[in-house]
């Protein structure tokens, strides 16, 4: 996965924007105005993705590549180094998870603003 496919794929999921909240270098991409995903353009490739807790963990002691979030919420944040050691397609499915975490604790009224689009 490149950073390209990062983009394109998180700006494919339902109700997604992108945004520069922090600075002219960090992608983040949020659903319905919450965060589940963000990017730095500029250093070393790497993606933050909201994880179920246990998983995280789960995660981070299987896969060198992944580490607790950098400057995020560590029990529910990993930061995933691109590096080549984790396949794409476990890449993808962590995007879908983090996306799904945070599209499963959406308000009930942008839960159903979502699903209209």
């Amino acid at each position: 996965m490149n950073i390209e496919e990062f983009r394109n794929y998180c700006l494919s999921k339902k109700g997604v924007a992108e945004d520069l909240p922090f600075d002219e270098t960090t992608l983040v991409y949020k659903v319905k105005g919450k965060m589940f995903a963000l990017t730095d353009t500029e250093s070393t490739f790497s993606i933050n993705l909201k994880c179920n807790p246990e998983k995280a963990i789960e995660l981070r002691e299987k896969f060198i590549a992944v580490q607790p979030g950098y400057h995020m919420n560590k029990k529910h944040w990993n930061t995933v180094y691109i590096d080549g050691s984790v396949e794409d397609r476990l890449l993808y499915e962590w995007i879908d998870h983090s996306y799904e975490l945070v599209v499963n604790s959406l308000s009930n009224k942008l839960k159903s603003e979502l699903n209209s689009l």
